[in-house]
């Protein structure tokens, strides 16, 4: 029981730094500023369910797309490991990733889809994090990993609707610090992830 809400804390802190809510709201903040309430809200649960439907199909297929590419679990690992390591690099130098690199957009609910599910939301990195999560794992361990990212998306939901009032409250500043804290946080699982790949490479010990 320990080892999984050892693995349960592990995820939502994954989860919660790559999806980052708090950093996401001043974007979806640029992109319907021009909407009204019922609008704004239409457009961020639609945002929300189409990533957790993303996410999902990647996480139940994630075994079968391995076997269907022939990719190996360390070659995964390793890469994956370099591309959030470098979402994470981005984001502590205060730039916004090119995977969420936004242009104008009209607004209209299309914005749901493209861009705040995919890629602000349910970008690579975050479907890299989780196969990650579940490339070797039970189904309990996917079933968590399943459940965790259902709270995650219901928490950008809950981020976007109460966007003004905390952006507000917290000033952009206290956001920006928040938002390197995570990029520190997304770097090192990058890192773990890589250690891991090479570690199974070359049949090495793995620390618990």
């Amino acid at each position: 029981m320990d080892h999984l809400i050892a693995f349960s804390i592990t995820v939502f802190t994954g989860f919660f730094a790559i999806t980052n809510p708090i950093s996401n709201m001043t974007i979806f903040m640029s992109l319907v500023d021009e909407a009204d309430v019922t609008e704004k809200r239409a457009i961020s649960r639609k945002a929300a369910f189409v990533a957790f439907i993303i996410v999902l199909v990647f996480v139940i297929l994630g075994k079968f797309i391995f076997q269907l590419f022939g990719i190996t679990i360390p070659a995964f690992k390793i890469t994956g490991g370099i591309l959030i390591f470098y979402v994470g690099f981005e984001m502590l130098q205060s730039k916004k990733s090119n995977v969420k690199h936004l242009n104008k957009t009209k607004l209209d609910e299309d914005i749901a889809i493209s861009p705040l599910a995919i890629p602000i939301i349910a970008g690579p990195g975050t479907i890299v994090t989780a196969m990650n999560f579940v490339s070797n794992a039970g189904y309990v361990k996917i079933a968590i990993v399943i459940a965790i990212y259902a709270v995650m998306c219901f928490l950008n939901y809950l981020a976007f609707n109460l966007s003004g009032f905390i952006v507000k409250n917290l000033g952009r500043n206290v956001i920006s610090v928040i938002g390197k804290i995570m990029g520190l946080i997304i770097a090192i699982i990058g890192t773990s992830m890589i250690i891991q790949g090479i570690k199974i490479s070359f049949d090495l010990p793995m620390m618990p």
